[in-house]
């Protein structure tokens, strides 16, 4: 046990709360106003994300509240962006991808929610500065007089998939990177996420895909659609993820949730390679990265020949969903997807 977990106390386990699905109930969701240059390839880029943004905000507000963290000088024109349709709200910031740095929402049986505040270090340290996204979960939780549970790893949200049953999804490439938890082992990470979301079984893909800033966030490879059912992007033969994700099956296929159950893996065929507009980098487009609302599925586009066959299989994972198609290219440019620019805050 690492002296990092000693001083874990009190803690959501101890309290009652886990990491539910998300596919329960929502009360909102959260977002961030792009601010990051860098991340976006410079002014346009950021602008063109901003409008993208604001897509996917439009698209969540017809199925539930949607809120958006923004820079003082930037809330009006998030706004404007959004037709009204989303509560905009003032907060320092230094980058948009809420799924990461915001908290990860807990709910116990007596219907109180509380929030988890991972540490963050921007990927590994990819960006600087991160001082604003470092206490941006603390901060939001507090504003909404919400308990905060500060968990002593390295995690962004991106990195975990919950069935709301104990069982976890994640990857090694990401919770085992030396630029996350370089003293932590298997077992050290296995136990934080016991402690703070309620895991009690985690399955460990070994990599997520290549060439992302994330370093394999499971939310861009594979995700629960159902308790022991799991969707799996599959690339091309050809993709030099092919081979990674190979591998990822034959551990989903030998694995047990922790009812004892072996999973269901729903195949979802994966765009064609497409690369960032201004480097030589495979953008990180996903057909899983969508992001679970009340009521609909909020899912990528990529002007791909697979959109639609895409569209079928997850329609038929959610029925009774609309499910809502939202071009998502200018996302993908700064290293994400719709999943990784939303954060559910469930109903209590």
């Amino acid at each position: 046990m690492t002296e990092r977990l000693d001083k874990a106390s009190p803690s959501p386990l101890h309290d009652g709360f886990v990491m539910p699905a998300e596919w329960t109930q929502h009360r909102r969701t959260w977002m961030c106003w792009p601010v990051r240059m860098e991340c976006f390839g410079g002014p346009e880029g950021v602008l063109r994300a901003k409008q993208a943004y604001a897509r996917v905000a439009r698209a969540i507000s017809a199925f539930e509240p949607v809120s958006i963290a923004a820079r003082g000088s930037e809330t009006a024109e998030a706004k404007l962006a959004t037709g009204g349709k989303a509560d905009v709200v003032e907060m320092a910031l230094d980058d948009s991808w809420a799924r990461d740095f915001g908290p990860t929402f807990l709910k116990n049986g007596l219907g109180r929610v509380a929030g988890v505040q991972w540490e963050f270090n921007a990927w590994g340290g990819k960006y600087h500065p991160y001082t604003n996204d470092k206490t941006f979960a603390r901060r939001l939780l507090d504003a909404q007089g919400l308990a905060v549970y500060s968990a002593p790893l390295v995690c962004e949200g991106g990195a975990l998939h919950s069935d709301g049953e104990g069982t976890m999804l994640t990857t090694e490439q990401c919770l085992l990177n030396p630029n996350r938890n370089p003293e932590l082992g298997r077992t050290d990470v296995e136990d934080l996420l016991k402690l703070y979301i309620g895991a009690r079984k985690v399955i460990w893909l070994g990599s997520g895909f290549s060439d992302t800033e994330t370093d394999g966030h499971i939310d861009n490879i594979a995700c629960f659609a159902a308790p022991a059912r799991v969707i799996v992007g599959i690339p091309a033969k050809s993709h030099p993820d092919y081979q990674p994700v190979q591998e990822a099956l034959r551990r989903l296929r030998e694995a047990r949730d922790a009812e004892g159950r072996a999973l269901e893996i729903v195949e979802l065929v994966q765009p064609k390679k497409q690369r960032q507009s201004w480097s030589s980098r495979l953008l990180a487009t996903s057909y899983v990265n969508f992001y679970l609302s009340n009521g609909a599925v909020i899912m990528p586009a990529f002007d791909d020949p697979h959109d639609e066959k895409a569209r079928s299989v997850v329609a038929e994972c959610f029925p009774g969903r609309d499910i809502m198609q939202i071009d998502a290219l200018d996302i993908c440019q700064g290293g994400g997807g719709i999943h990784c620019i939303t954060q559910q805050e469930p109903q209590p």
